[in-house]
């Protein structure tokens, strides 16, 4: 499993990721939305809180990519993880789960499409 992003939810994803973007020195495409923005080997991802599935979200969400999450699902749920979101297909073809971690931090695990 690797970490591949780290994601902060926000109102004012633009201003953000705009600020962040600068801080790194990197250009991005800003919008309201999402944003992601390249860090090293992994990104620093930014949602709008209301779309954001989970609105009662924190600050931080620890994005990790598998191979198969459907391989992975009893390997965590055998963890006693609070499910928030089991294996999931979204609209972008991508599968994820969602759960939190001991404390309370939400934790996305996803797996992209071949």
């Amino acid at each position: 499993m690797d970490l591949v992003q780290c994601r902060m939810v926000s109102d004012d994803v633009e201003g953000l990721a705009g600020f962040y973007a600068r801080l790194l020195s990197v250009t991005a495409a800003l919008n309201e939305y999402y944003v992601e923005i390249q860090a090293g080997p992994a990104s620093v991802g930014f949602s709008r809180r209301r779309f954001t599935e989970h609105r009662e979200a924190g600050g931080v969400i620890l994005d990790f990519q598998v191979r198969d999450i459907d391989a992975e699902f009893a390997r965590i749920a055998a963890l006693g993880v609070d499910w928030v979101l089991p294996p999931t297909t979204q609209p972008w073809g991508s599968r994820s789960m969602m759960f939190r971690d001991p404390a309370g931090n939400l934790v996305n695990v996803f797996s992209r499409p071949d």
